[in-house]
């Protein structure tokens, strides 16, 4: 921990280790360091102090278009189609300008996009950063009326959506009428206009629009998962954006740097980057795949839906390096690693987010593959990662989220008393720096409540220890029983070192002296048994590890997959009603 900050009063953790605390910390205090690759340097963003890149991009316009040197290189692998940069390109100029002349639209206004990880996602978006259009993804597993509401809220322009979403919007809310609606891969009669008539129509000749795009102008508007009452959208500038991108491409390379070369594949490297992203595009780590891999002219492959054998055959014959994903998906992607290894063998990280990732997982792909892994914290208002963990130290602390950002400042807070709480102690976690966003859009209501004096509120429990950061639990999730707190992160790591739990979530049932008990719902591999021994062992095993008081009074096996959002995230809500 580092002086007080006289402007606050905010006790701030230092970006990273000290410089001679590991490998990796030191190389990247030597990338940040003034004048240096990454560089960083002060600058007050929205009358906050904080540490930006020096370097560009500072756009995701930007970005976009320095892409015109990739020429045709590969870009995007969907099934059997491919799409190279130089086409990608010409769709995205013809489509900006279609936009700004053909619909009018102008910089600021809203493009909503509610489909699945289609290549046309992606020439969608770009189109809108080109043209300081705010592009407004949406949740894909969306209602008919959720949809509906979410385009009525961000007040869109103009929808696109796949075949299967078109129908749900078109004639509510003059969506296909008054408001245009663009139907992707879609069949039959539609009121709305065609994707494959409106590509027709583009001007494949037309240039980059003549927009200029600021930094800190809105970029995208990306709406919580919504799992406690109505969605918020967290609205994200550019500056945003490309803070998280350049934030992953400065980890990644000082992670290469600091390993030893004896853990390094002695195979050679494969010509181009490329990921499997199996995250929603219409969620912030999905974004963080897909400009992660824009921002080096690297290759993006996704997927109907997860199909290990699809993804098995994608890694093998595109060669890809990487794979980003939920714990249960990448689970599935390392098991096809450790089996077929020559096939395989250019994977080079497997990254894990959306929910806590178990550390048996961890120490196996490390045990079976090498320090592959990497994880990270954060939230839709944080764009993605505001904490990382990753290869080598991953594997050393597997129950931590990793250290903050090189720019990003992060603060234990007591939740009751807003007082910062002693390097150790639990409280909730406060971040800020220049990928925090500002505040929800046209809701200053849940804007003042989730951010203080350009500090983000994440709602989660956590503790810093010798610059790691860990999460202990979400404040709403702490089961309060006895006067005891029990976090469910560290029960339900302890209950995942059991070999045959595959899945497991901890929360409170109501008791009328304790208040709450401790449950359990579990689901375990075939042929395990469900019965009272069983649930004794699974108790006695917390006791040995966390506390008595923690063990989980209830035991619900469960036979199929824990209920989780379209992320990863499990619904506890769902969980306590189903336990009644």
């Amino acid at each position: 921990m580092h002086a007080t900050d006289s402007a606050d009063q905010a006790v701030t953790v230092e970006p990273g280790l000290p410089a001679d605390e590991t490998p990796l910390g030191r190389e990247l205090a030597r990338m940040t360091a003034p004048g240096a690759e990454y560089g960083l340097r002060e600058e007050v963003v929205g009358g906050v102090p904080m540490r930006v890149y020096a370097r560009g991009p500072h756009t995701l316009a930007e970005m976009i278009a320095d892409t015109a040197a990739f020429g045709n290189r590969p870009y995007w692998v969907y099934a059997d189609e491919h799409l190279d940069y130089a086409t990608h390109l010409r769709l995205v100029h013809g489509l900006a300008a279609a936009l700004l002349g053909e619909y009018g639209l102008e910089p600021g206004d809203r493009v909503a996009i509610a489909m699945r990880n289609y290549p046309e996602w992606g020439v969608v978006f770009w189109a809108a950063q080109l043209a300081g259009l705010v592009a407004v993804p949406l949740n894909a597993w969306w209602t008919g009326p959720e949809l509906v509401w979410a385009v009525g809220d961000s007040g869109a322009r103009i929808v696109v959506a796949d075949g299967e979403r078109a129908p749900l919007l078109a004639g509510h809310g003059g969506i296909g009428s008054d408001l245009p609606l663009v139907r992707v891969r879609g069949e039959g009669p539609f009121p709305g206009r065609e994707w494959v008539d409106l590509v027709a129509s583009l001007d494949r000749d037309a240039g980059p629009p003549p927009v200029a795009v600021r930094p800190d102008d809105p970029s995208t508007i990306l709406y919580t998962s919504g799992t406690t009452g109505r969605p918020k959208g967290a609205v994200h500038t550019h500056r945003n954006h490309v803070t998280n991108a350049l934030n992953v491409l400065l980890t990644a390379r000082a992670n290469a740097a600091a390993s030893p070369a004896s853990s390094r594949s002695s195979r050679p490297a494969p010509p181009q980057t490329g990921t499997m992203l199996t995250y929603p595009l219409f969620h912030i780590a999905g974004l963080n795949g897909l400009y992660g891999q824009v921002i080096v002219g690297g290759k993006v492959a996704t997927m109907y839906r997860w199909d290990r054998e699809e993804a098995r055959r994608l890694v093998r014959e595109e060669r890809l390096t990487g794979g980003a994903g939920v714990p249960t998906t990448m689970r599935e992607l390392a098991e096809i690693a450790i089996a077929h290894p020559d096939e395989l063998s250019s994977l080079s990280r497997i990254g894990m987010g959306g929910a806590p990732i178990p550390g048996e997982l961890v120490r196996r792909i490390a045990t079976e593959l090498g320090p592959l892994s990497a994880n990270g914290y954060g939230l839709t208002e944080t764009t993605s990662a505001v904490c990382a963990n990753i290869g080598a130290d991953y594997v050393a602390h597997p129950d931590s989220v990793g250290r903050p950002a090189p720019g990003a400042d992060v603060r234990i807070v007591d939740p009751g008393t807003l007082a910062d709480v002693p390097e150790g102690g639990i409280g909730e976690l406060w971040f800020r720096g220049p990928n925090i966003v500002g505040g929800y859009w046209n809701n200053p209501e849940a804007t003042a409540a989730a951010f203080v004096d350009g500090w983000f509120r994440t709602g989660d429990l956590g503790f810093v220890r010798a610059g790691w950061v860990y999460v202990v639990d979400r404040l709403k999730d702490v089961v309060l029983r006895g006067g005891e707190n029990v976090y469910s992160a560290q029960v339900e790591a302890a209950l995942h070192e059991v070999p045959w739990v595959e899945e497991v979530a901890i929360f409170g049932v109501p008791h009328p002296t304790l208040g709450e008990e401790v449950a359990a719902a579990v689901r375990t591999t075939p042929g395990s048994p469900h019965d009272d021994s069983a649930a004794e062992a699974l108790r006695a095993h917390v006791t040995a590890r966390v506390a008595g008081f923690a063990a989980p009074a209830h035991v619900f096996w469960w036979t199929e997959p824990l209920p989780r959002t379209a992320t990863g995230k499990l619904l506890k809500r769902e969980l306590r009603e189903r336990s009644e």
